[in-house]
């Protein structure tokens, strides 16, 4: 089986660990995305900070020597147009950056620790919810599963079955039934108020589980992404790799009023990212789409997309978006990041540079050894749409 990697601590690295059940390496956050912190945070992309930690530092070094009007670095641009002119500003970030790659570092042994410690002495309120199982999912969404595994299958047909969203490439689609959201809202309740260690979902938000901690990676969300949205994302995404998504990063989000209320703008370090609404009962707190990360234009396009019970959103992860804050009540969603090895292994998504990894454990960021013969073929979108 293909050995899978991760960047080497937020910048261009190798990190070995085989997909699936093999290892992978070391992901650049569980969750981290490249707009600021819940509540706006310093106002500097976290993630990207970090993933581009040793360009920002030569950077930062850089701008003692280069005059204010001298063309600067990409990563000292983006500080100064934040507001960071002078050297002291752009110290205390590169004192920021230090101190986050230090806690980095440390997150796959820990993530492994809590794992263990839930594996021994958890005790589940529906032990059921951990294995997918058809019955869990919607009547409408096995028939589109039927639909794109069926062999005249094709993306003008599958559109009939889902809800689409302006040009921005956003689909909604039903996932899953009420039953089930009822039931694995009631386990993550349980957990939640357990007195078993947590870690943060990402690092913009504060609340929510890591599901691979949780023990519904091997038994739920692979064969969820093998055998059910695989299928669809070879039509929605063939240009991102949608027929080889071959690794996932899965984890649930929470907002509440005196928790986390909203999540401020960013992208996935995914090639595509499936958002299900779980519940509960909730206002406003709708999702909104910019551009595509790699595309923007002078004056962004914004979208609202609300959020629908049981159902689920997919978009591309370099798709620019976030949440509004809640009003009442309290919301869970599932969030899924699809990332393909034959894609990213061209170019890292985070950072556009060619990955240099580090061995680590689990799928890590989704990189691997995949020869570049692998590399799914480019297709002309203009004939497709």
């Amino acid at each position: 089986m293909a050995a899978s990697f991760s960047p080497f601590f937020f910048r261009p690295g190798i990190f070995r660990r085989p997909l699936a059940h093999t290892g992978s390496a070391v992901a650049a956050d569980p969750g981290a995305g490249s707009g600021g912190k819940h509540g706006g945070g310093s106002g500097v992309p976290r993630l990207r900070l970090l993933l581009l930690h040793q360009h920002l530092r030569q950077a930062l070094w850089d701008a003692r020597l280069l005059p204010r009007r001298a063309a600067a670095p990409a990563g000292l641009r983006a500080l100064r147009e934040r507001g960071c002119g002078s050297e002291e500003q752009m110290a205390a970030v590169l004192r920021e950056i230090e101190a986050e790659v230090q806690r980095r570092k440390h997150l796959v042994h820990q993530s492994a620790e809590r794992k263990a410690i839930i594996s021994q002495c958890y005790k589940r309120k529906h032990s059921e919810v951990y294995t997918l199982q058809d019955s869990f999912l919607a009547p409408g969404f096995l028939e589109i599963v039927r639909y794109c595994t069926s062999p005249d299958a094709n993306l003008h047909g599958l559109l009939r079955y889902t809800e689409s969203f302006s040009d921005k490439r956003i689909f909604r689609l039903p996932v899953f039934t009420e039953e089930f959201c009822q039931a694995f809202i009631e386990e993550l309740e349980n957990f939640e108020q357990s007195d078993m260690p947590k870690g943060r979902p990402n690092s913009m938000n504060n609340y929510g589980v890591l599901l691979n901690e949780l023990g519904m990676d091997e038994s739920f969300i692979t064969p969820l992404r093998e055998k059910y949205l695989r299928p669809i994302t070879a039509l929605l995404y063939p240009d991102l790799g949608g027929a080889c998504l071959d690794s996932h990063k899965a984890f649930v989000v929470k907002y509440s009023l005196h928790e986390d209320l909203d999540l401020s703008s960013h992208y996935d370090n995914a090639e595509v990212t499936l958002n299900v609404s779980l519940g509960k009962d909730f206002t406003e707190d709708n999702l909104y789409f910019g551009d595509f990360r790699q595309d923007p234009s002078p004056v962004p396009n914004y979208i609202e997309v609300e959020h629908v019970g049981t159902q689920g959103l997919l978009h591309r992860g370099g798709q620019i978006h976030g949440a509004l804050p809640i009003a009442s009540g309290e919301r869970w969603n599932l969030i899924i990041w699809m990332r393909s090895s034959a894609i990213r292994n061209q170019l890292c998504p985070m950072c556009n540079q060619k990955p240099q990894l580090v061995e680590a454990e689990g799928f890590g960021d989704g990189f691997t050894e995949t020869c570049e013969e692998d590399v799914p073929e480019t297709v002309d979108l203009c004939s497709v749409w």
